[in-house]
């Protein structure tokens, strides 16, 4: 009989050289931001500040009280009603971050890294970058020896997502590239044919991009596209047949539907979120290869003008976004990414102090980036549960 040796127990790594982990651990420190719960299980996303108070019409609660605790602290306000601590998910951080865009949601974020196979090191190509929530997705799938490279019409879109991600990883993520400009035109200048894993498109008309996509993708390489409406879907699913260099496409769509579970009261809750997008992909096939299409009784695949003219930004229920609100939300978002980068440089301090060196200083955040008032108010978390509310993100 082999005698059996004693597990060996291993310590938490600190994961100094991987971006972004050292946030996610340790005590509370200022500059980060704090998902609170309160006893009614409403939630509050707040930034910690020294000398800061959280304003509620319940009570008023001190930062100070947070700061340098362990996550999962209970705390209590000036009325004695208690909160519980802890730092948001990517799913919690998501939906409460500054938006210009609409995001992709957390359950199509996820499809995406999955049905992608979007792997550690991987070289992803992203169109629309919106309010930056995918390209985190992305980001934490690729880490720090990988490369994202997200394409954006927009400059004030692309100002509120470099914000976002720099609140999420607590500074500029080295995996990380952006582009200003239209992917059709920019992606052939930038990127070397056959030189990329992974495509994934968000945006009003990807078919427009497929050609390009197909020059940059690697044999075997895939494009993922998420799309808001039915006849989207089908347009980018007969421009991907008519291309003939990518494998028959598929399509699908996912909704989840979360449960009240409470001793025997066990039953669907009444509220799910439910068609937010479609996610259609395929893959390169080799130069050459002919694509193989199953076998189906023949149907309309043709056009004409009056179906094209379907295909357009107010017919497909794009919202604008006016100048006032984007320029708010960007200014929001380098706020907070300016907080979050105070927060790791406490980090940074920590380390260089165990061993003996000096924490390198961090430059001068830009005069754009102003410090929010220490006061802050009550604010929940959104969730938005209809499809239909959302915008394109291009």
């Amino acid at each position: 009989m082999t005698e059996q040796q004693p597990r060996e127990s291993h310590p938490i790594r600190t994961g100094d050289t991987v971006r972004g982990a050292a946030n996610r651990r340790g005590p509370f420190r200022s500059g980060e931001r704090v998902q609170l719960t309160d006893e009614s299980g409403k939630m509050s996303t707040i930034t910690l500040v020294d000398g800061g108070e959280h304003h509620t019409h319940r009570g008023v609660l001190s930062h100070e009280q947070l700061i340098g605790q362990p996550e999962g602290t209970v705390v209590r306000n000036t009325a004695g009603n208690q909160y519980q601590a802890l730092r948001p998910l990517l799913k919690d951080f998501v939906l409460s971050m500054p938006r210009g865009a609409a995001v992709i949601y957390p359950k199509d974020a996820g499809q995406i890294v999955t049905m992608a196979d979007v792997f550690p090191g991987a070289s992803v190509v992203e169109a629309g970058v919106g309010s930056g929530a995918l390209s985190i997705s992305l980001l934490r799938a690729v880490g720090d020896e990988g490369h994202v490279h997200s394409f954006e019409r927009r400059e004030e879109f692309a100002e509120i997502a470099r914000g976002n991600i720099e609140t999420m990883f607590g500074g500029p993520h080295p995996a990380w590239e952006l582009s200003l400009g239209d992917l059709a035109e920019e992606l052939g200048a930038t990127e070397e044919p056959g030189s990329v894993d992974r495509v994934v498109l968000d945006m009003l008309a990807p078919w427009e991009c497929l050609d390009a996509v197909a020059t940059a993708l690697a044999p075997g390489g895939v494009v993922i596209c998420y799309v808001a409406t039915v006849p989207q879907l089908s347009r980018v699913a007969e421009a991907m047949r008519a291309d003939g260099r990518f494998t028959e496409p598929e399509a699908s769509e996912t909704m989840v539907r979360g449960w009240h579970v409470e001793g025997l009261a066990v039953r669907p809750d009444h509220r799910m979120v439910a068609h937010t997008g479609f996610l259609i992909q395929s893959r390169r096939l080799a130069d050459g290869s002919p694509r193989l299409a199953p076998k189906r009784r023949a149907s309309k695949s043709e056009y004409t003008e009056d179906d094209l003219q379907a295909w357009t930004p107010v017919a497909l229920g794009e919202r604008i976004v006016s100048d006032r609100k984007l320029r708010r939300t960007g200014r929001d978002a380098a706020s907070l990414a300016q907080h979050a980068a105070r927060a790791d440089q406490q980090i940074a301090a920590g380390r260089g102090t165990a061993s003996g060196a000096a924490a390198a200083p961090v430059d001068a955040p830009d005069a754009a980036r102003s410090t929010p008032p220490a006061r802050d108010t009550e604010a929940g978390d959104e969730r938005h549960t209809s499809g239909a509310e959302r915008g394109l993100d291009d």
